[in-house]
């Protein structure tokens, strides 16, 4: 991944950070989906499914994020 990209939210859940990502988008924010999981792994060592924008959409994205209760909270380590 190039450069000037910043995570934005992570999840347990790829389905939580498709309905991120998809509200990210619907906001003309391109976002990228990074899926850590293994899926041989997937019981004892989950990995997290994480969602990055470019550094300028970043605050925007995170308000969003922020801003909707009804979205999964994800990483509580991003803030």
């Amino acid at each position: 991944m190039e450069k000037d990209w910043v995570k934005v939210f992570s999840s347990t859940s790829p389905f939580e950070a498709e309905i991120v990502k998809g509200m990210l988008t619907e906001h003309a924010i391109d976002t990228v989906l990074l899926n850590r999981q293994s899926s041989s792994y997937n019981i004892t060592l989950p990995g997290l499914v994480e969602l990055y924008v470019h550094n300028s959409n970043e605050a925007t994205a995170k308000s969003l994020i922020e801003s909707h209760h009804d979205l999964p909270t994800g990483d509580p380590n991003i803030g």
